[in-house]
């Protein structure tokens, strides 16, 4: 499974009835959603199910500050052997998760200017954010078990 991109606007997810690339607008993230071309059940958790990849900047903002939904940031770089062995765990997760918390992969290597903001000093790091603000973080490589305590846990 691969990540899912996002732009400012949401998070595009293609259909798998008719391939239609759908936006999921962040603001209504937690409704269901169906497919704009063949009205096909896209996420009918409200969640796309999958972890999502900001494609700048701009698109980590308004999802961060946008999301109705709490959004767990998995800071990662792809050199990274601990971030790749968790990989599997994280999108389990997404998927357990769907329409309840939206999960967000970023990668330090492309976006450093993030990672510095957010005092990322070792990797694998989850933070959880609500609103734009940081709730909970655990640094190291965790089960999808440590990941759902980690995210419910917090001041969400």
């Amino acid at each position: 499974m691969s990540a899912l991109s996002a732009d400012e606007r949401g998070v595009h997810l293609p259909c798998p009835a008719c391939g239609q690339t759908n936006r999921l607008r962040y603001s209504q993230l937690g409704q269901p959603f169906r497919c704009g071309q063949c009205q096909h059940a896209l996420a009918p958790t409200g969640g796309p199910g999958q972890p999502v990849e900001p494609r700048d900047e701009a698109a980590w903002t308004a999802l961060t500050q946008s999301s109705p939904l709490p959004v767990l940031v998995d800071f990662w770089a792809p050199w990274c052997g601990p971030c790749r062995s968790v990989a599997p765990e994280v999108e389990r997760f997404a998927s357990a998760t769907a329409g309840r918390l939206l999960v967000v992969k970023l990668n330090t290597e492309e976006f450093p200017r993030i990672a510095q903001t957010f005092r990322i000093a070792s990797i694998p790091t989850f933070v959880v954010i609500r609103n734009g603000q940081e709730m909970n973080r655990r640094s190291g490589a965790l089960p999808a078990a440590a990941l759902q305590q980690l995210a419910f846990s917090a001041r969400v």
